[in-house]
Formats: structure tokens, sequence, C-alpha cells
């Protein structure tokens, strides 16, 4: 297989936005979870693998003025500006493979909805956890979605890893606890179901 960053351009460059698998027009379950945490809008929000999602419009229609996407192909950063248009400047855009990302600042909350799952080796998932406990401020939160065990095994071509709420605290024990967790059935444009798990978490003090 080609690298992450050439396989993913070749994803975004074939596929227009409402043919990949995970797009939503509304992204509910996770704005669901925002409005629960009542944050203050300022807060820093980091959304890994965002790509062109809509998150960051409906963030930034929400009133929140510090947002960041981070996504390993740049020409889904693209489509995402020119969607935004003159909006685009008011969010921090990281070309960056997640694996490679030295968080600039602290954020007060990671959300990843596209990320984690595709990542399937221990040694990928325990850096991916060791930036993530740098990154996230004390006391701020962790939103944390990936295929579920009666969800896909494979996405876009790669082989994914499946999680329950079990597996997913485990991995995060320590360093965060869980708020909340739940399965969402999610509707692809080809009409197919793909079982998400969704946790939520705080950071803990040290």
């Amino acid at each position: 297989m080609s690298d992450p960053k050439t396989h993913w351009e070749n994803i975004y460059s074939q596929k227009q936005p409402n043919e990949v698998s995970w797009w939503q027009d509304h992204p509910t379950p996770t704005l669901e979870i925002i409005h629960e945490l009542n944050l203050n809008k300022a807060t820093p929000i980091l959304d890994v693998g965002g790509g062109d999602s809509t998150l960051a419009d409906h963030l930034l229609e929400e009133g929140y003025s510090n947002i960041t996407v981070l996504d390993i192909s740049e020409k889904s950063i693209q489509r995402a500006k020119q969607r935004l248009g003159k909006r685009s400047a008011a969010v921090t855009w990281i070309p960056c493979n997640i694996l490679d990302f030295e968080p600039p600042c602290g954020y007060g909350l990671w959300h990843d909805r596209a990320t984690f799952h595709f990542l399937t080796t221990e040694e990928e998932t325990a850096k991916y956890q060791a930036i993530v406990r740098r990154a996230v401020l004390n006391d701020g939160y962790l939103i944390l979605a990936t295929f579920s065990t009666n969800g896909p095994r494979r996405c876009s071509g790669l082989p994914v890893k499946q999680y329950d709420a079990l597996a997913l605290s485990e991995y995060f024990k320590g360093s965060f606890t869980m708020l909340r967790s739940f399965t969402v059935d999610h509707r692809t444009p080809s009409h197919a179901i793909q079982n998400f798990q969704f946790c939520c978490f705080r950071k803990i003090k040290p």
C-alpha cells in the first residue's frame, strides 16, 4: 500500500464530499455532546481528521472562536476552505499525520471521529495516546468516535480496529475518566449502515 498521506490524497481527489462514507451534513452526535459540555465559546477545540467535515462550519455558526482542524490530506483541507470561503480564515488548518503532530498549544476539547480506528498497531495507538495526554488541558475533554464491534472491519480500502466503550476506557485510563458512551448507526451516502462507538472523556488533573 502507498504511504498514508498518498492514500488519503487519492481518496479526496477521486470522490466528492458527499461520496465518502463518513460524510454528514449535520454532525448531530458530536454537537449534542458539545452542547452538554457547555464549553466557553473561546475554548480551544481540535478536530482530528476533520478534513472537509462540516463540524467547523457548525461550530463557527454557534460562535466558537478557537477552532483547529487537523488532517493528513491537504486536498481535504483545501476543499473545506473553499466551502467556508472567507470564514475559513477564522479556523487554524494543520495538514499533518496525527502521529507526527506536535501540539502548539493545549486544547480544551479534542474531537476525533475519523482517525483513531485506522491506527491498528500497538505502537500507533500508544503514540496517539501520548499526544492526546500532552495536548488536552487539565479538565479538558476528549470526544472519540470509532467503529464499534458491530461496525465495519475496513473503510476506504484500509483495515480498521473496532472498539467498545470498555476497550476505549481502558486505553485512556489513568489520564481520562469516561463521562458517557453510546453507539450510533451512521447511514453512508450509499445507504449502508455503519455502527459507531462514541465516548466522551474528561482529563484527570495530575
